[in-house]
């Protein structure tokens, strides 16, 4: 039998995979997609910090018995899904940044980032509520409406107001989850760079136009009707969403 030679220690005729890795002691076989997962599920729970460095190529391609070309195509992957940032001639670097808690999240998210939230999750929210409101959660929802309409113009009542009316619309899609997800956006409302933004946005004249939009969704929304439902919301948010950009 042929002796094998120094650097193919292991591949000794007849041996099947599974021995070879039984006597190397090293992974064989695992694709740039696993090695992917298996580092980008260290970098999110917190193994290599934001801004840390990561082990050099060479390393890594050591560690996961991989060559360094699949490395570098690993961290191209990681770099794609904005975990990492790569600097020539100085190393990978994580951009990921583990948010501590839902107060921390919220004190870093800006008005528009959560309008634009908003925009993705409450036209669903206006479906659901239609489909699953009773007659109690929509009382609810007119009685938050009429804070919105009763507060003479001044920003704080009507941001009191609107927070009441989006929440008691959350209320109405009885999803408990909708509604838990709903309470983490609005917890925005609290913070400096809204409280900024509210006097500058807040007008009479935009207040005047809120409550209305509002009024014309709880009715479609009683009515129980839908595509007028979600096209309210839709005008609505956008505009808020174009209200946003022209005061910041």
């Amino acid at each position: 039998m042929a002796k094998p030679s120094p650097g193919n220690l292991y591949a000794i005729p007849g041996l099947d995979t599974p021995a070879r890795r039984r006597l190397s002691g090293n992974r064989v076989g695992v694709t740039t997609g696993s090695v992917a997962a298996q580092l980008r599920r260290r970098i999110l729970e917190g193994e290599f910090a934001y801004e840390e460095r990561l082990p050099a190529e060479r390393s890594l391609a050591e560690e996961y018995s991989v060559s360094r070309g699949t490395i570098r195509s690993v961290l191209q992957i990681l770099e794609q899904q904005h975990l990492v940032t790569r600097q020539v001639g100085s190393g990978t670097y994580v951009t990921h940044r583990t948010i501590a808690n839902q107060q921390e999240i919220s004190s870093v998210t800006s008005p528009l980032e959560m309008v634009e939230v908003r925009i993705a999750i409450e036209p669903q929210m206006v479906r659901l509520a239609i489909a699953n409101a009773s007659a109690r959660e929509l009382d609810e929802l007119r009685d938050a409406l009429q804070m919105c309409e009763s507060c003479g113009g001044d920003p704080e009542k009507f941001a009191e107001g609107d927070y009441a009316f989006h929440m008691a619309l959350a209320h109405c899609s009885r999803n408990k989850l909708m509604y838990w997800l709903y309470e983490r956006i609005s917890e925005v409302r609290h913070h400096s760079q809204w409280r900024h933004m509210k006097s500058k946005l807040l007008t009479p004249a935009r207040i005047d136009a809120y409550n209305r939009q509002h009024r014309a969704l709880y009715e479609a929304i009683v009515s129980r009707d839908t595509a007028s439902a979600v096209k309210l919301i839709k005008d609505h948010l956008f505009g808020v969403h174009d209200d946003v950009l022209e005061t910041d």
